[in-house]
């Protein structure tokens, strides 16, 4: 086995047993891990959002289409990027996908080194959004840590209140103001109004 590690994860899914054996053998061969599937549903009930990994699949398949697995992942939120695989008569549909957001469609036969290009673009887009889904999530797991009266401050510095207009906002005096900015300060790490800020509105803060 070797010991490279692999470039990253590519899901097929195409109820077309050759088309999936066919770009299997491509893109291992250009050491991406390659996952198949012959239906978006069994797709979706083994797709684990947590995987750096882009999509590759069929637009006209049996069962649930292309078009509609793309929408069961808009629903979703999902992140993952997605490419489909079209007929010369299925270029108006692949049109459609594309104002959905994806990425692009490649019509049969493809052109292998097209194809490899665009797996490379879709993981490298897959790769900023797990790092930009990750900040989020520590973003938001930070937030949740605030009580609710801690996050009416917040919001309140966000919007440049003064410590005195906080008071008379909430009906509360202004130490107890005071108290909550140090209590939201300790609880989102944030040594200065500049991080604060930063967290608040989703903006990474510096180390």
């Amino acid at each position: 086995m070797s010991l490279i590690p692999k470039k990253g994860n590519v899901y097929v899914v195409d109820d077309d047993e050759a088309v999936r054996d066919s770009l299997q053998w491509l893109l291992e061969g250009k050491d991406y891990r390659v996952k198949c599937f012959d239906s978006a549903e069994s797709f979706l009930s083994r797709y684990d959002p947590r995987e750096v990994a882009c999509l590759i699949a069929d637009i006209r398949m049996e069962g649930m289409s292309g078009l509609e697995l793309q929408d069961r992942l808009i629903e979703r939120h999902s992140p993952l990027p997605v490419v489909f695989i079209t007929g010369h008569g299925d270029v108006p549909m692949a049109v459609q996908t594309m104002k959905k957001g994806a990425m692009d469609f490649i019509e049969k036969p493809f052109k292998e080194d097209e194809l490899v290009a665009l797996v490379e673009r879709m993981l490298d887009q897959a790769r900023n959004a797990f790092s930009t889904h990750q900040e989020a999530a520590s973003r938001d797991a930070l937030l949740s840590r605030l009580t609710t009266r801690e996050s009416q401050v917040l919001e309140r510095i966000v919007a440049g209140r003064l410590n005195k207009q906080i008071a008379d906002d909430l009906g509360i005096s202004i130490k107890t103001v005071e108290a909550h900015r140090a209590n939201i300060m300790e609880k989102l790490n944030a040594n200065t109004v500049a991080d604060l800020l930063k967290i608040a509105l989703g903006a990474p803060a510096k180390a």
